[in-house]
């Protein structure tokens, strides 16, 4: 395995200090919903690049595949996407649009795992080509962008905002860098269907950078959120 394959495992290890991070600022806040689900978005990030590690130490199998796919393909940015929902939307609107979304993850990723693998295409790269049912391979565009929306189009609309009064500068940027971390692993998952999965290894890992980076900026940033939900909770 060349170097790059081994980068999952440092972004794996810097993802758990975030989860450690982000998990104690929502026990302070326990009520602020988009906080539980950037935990649990941190989490499933976590949970892709381990799989992406222990891919890389012990190799390739069924298991480890379908776990990939399921927590890289279906569940690496959308948790993030939904936190930043329930920041900018209506809590009644962002309960509607979880229950449509985990509805379509638990049917997603049971016909990962029902799926039938074609073991002959498996290369020492992780790849959905393997999978024999290739209409899954069409899922996955559709829970990519709305991932993209929501999490990189929130963040965005955010920088827009605060980009408007001096005061915000610190938010600004802050929502700059966690639009450009959503936006990286993004690049890295298309670079994957084409079959360069050691380009996503290294978005992923400045990917979280990115995205820790911004939530730090704005955590220790002193003028009040315009998010309703924000200023209320945190």
């Amino acid at each position: 395995m060349p170097l790059v394959a081994y980068i999952p495992i440092s972004t794996t290890l810097f993802s758990l200090y975030f989860i450690y991070v982000i998990y104690t600022h929502w026990r302070r806040k326990p009520e602020a919903m988009y906080l539980l689900w950037w935990t649990i978005g941190v989490i499933t990030y976590a949970a892709g690049t381990t799989v992406e590690s222990i891919h890389t130490i012990y190799g390739w199998s069924p298991f480890v595949f379908k776990a990939w796919y399921i927590a890289g393909a279906f569940l690496g940015g959308v948790p993030l996407a939904q936190g930043t929902i329930y920041l900018l939307m209506k809590k009644k609107t962002a309960d509607i649009l979880t229950s449509i979304l985990v509805v379509v993850l638990i049917i997603s990723s049971i016909l990962v795992i029902l799926s039938p693998l074609d073991e002959t295409v498996v290369s020492e790269k992780l790849n959905g080509n393997v999978l024999e049912w290739t209409f899954i391979r069409y899922i996955t565009p559709f829970i990519n962008i709305y991932a993209v929306i929501f999490l990189v189009g929130g963040a965005f609309y955010s920088a827009w905002k605060y980009f408007k009064n001096r005061e915000f500068r610190g938010r600004f940027w802050g929502n700059v860098l966690i639009a450009i971390g959503g936006i990286l692993p993004g690049i890295g998952g298309t670079m994957t269907k084409m079959g360069h999965t050691y380009v996503l290894y290294v978005t992923e890992l400045l990917g979280i950078l990115f995205i820790f980076a911004g939530y730090q900026v704005i955590r220790n940033d002193r003028s009040l959120s315009i998010h309703e939900n924000q200023v209320t909770t945190s």
